[in-house]
């Protein structure tokens, strides 16, 4: 499904990642952890055409897409949940999810798109009239959620999905990922919060000063000592 082969990136003269590879596959969950300011979100704008590289590869669904400008790479099926959602504010709830239909395939579907949204995410339907920047945070979260799958994606990219949040909010912001990937969504995931992450990953990567660190199942790091003393403060 997703392949990053070798690259590095940063701004202007800053590089920010060097040779990071990982790879996710259909259907799975990959997580990416490590401290702040590690290369997660410039990343995560890699993939998506945020970013270009400086040099490697980024392969999707066999095609290489690095170089691609990221509305092309959207068309393609891969769609991105920016770190504190990125919401319209004065927007409806309904208005923030049909901007999420911006891919051909998407806008044609709107109303059945639709109906499989609001029976993932019951109370959107009571708050579709209701100003984005009235809901609740967890809420708020969830629509940003809920836009990205609108767009028909074969590819969710979350990231930080519950900076900033309280942790009881944190842990339906969890609830809500676990739904979405139990409905078989492909799902690439930066976050500080390990534990919770790690629980859902099928494939997990340490990033450490814009290198990949260590790779392995969510289990093997939940179990690994190192990852448990450093990042789960156990």
């Amino acid at each position: 499904m997703i392949q990053v082969d070798s690259i590095d990136a940063g701004y202007g003269e800053l590089r920010v990642l060097n040779h990071v590879s990982l790879d996710g596959g259909s259907g799975e969950t990959a997580v990416i952890v490590g401290p702040n300011g590690a290369g997660k979100s410039t990343l995560l704008k890699v993939i998506c055409g945020l970013l270009q590289p400086f040099s490697g590869a980024v392969y999707f669904d066999g095609q290489r897409i690095d170089g691609k400008p990221a509305h092309e790479i959207a068309e393609m099926g891969i769609s991105i949940v920016p770190e504190g959602g990125r919401l319209f504010p004065g927007l409806t709830v309904y208005n923030n999810l049909k901007i999420g239909t911006y891919p051909k395939r998407a806008r044609k579907q709107l109303r059945e798109k639709l109906v499989e949204i609001f029976d993932l995410f019951p109370i959107l339907k009571d708050r579709r009239n209701q100003l984005a920047g009235s809901l609740s945070g967890g809420e708020r979260q969830m629509l940003a959620i809920a836009r990205a799958l609108i767009s028909q994606p074969k590819l969710i990219l979350l990231d930080e999905p519950s900076s900033g949040l309280a942790p009881k909010i944190v842990t339906e912001v969890f609830e809500f990922v676990k739904r979405i990937k139990s409905q078989g969504y492909s799902i690439v995931m930066a976050e500080q919060n390990a534990i919770k992450a790690l629980g859902l990953a099928d494939r997990a990567f340490l990033l450490e000063s814009g290198r990949v660190q260590l790779s392995g199942t969510g289990e093997d790091f939940l179990q690994n000592p190192d990852i448990r003393k450093a990042y789960l403060g156990i």
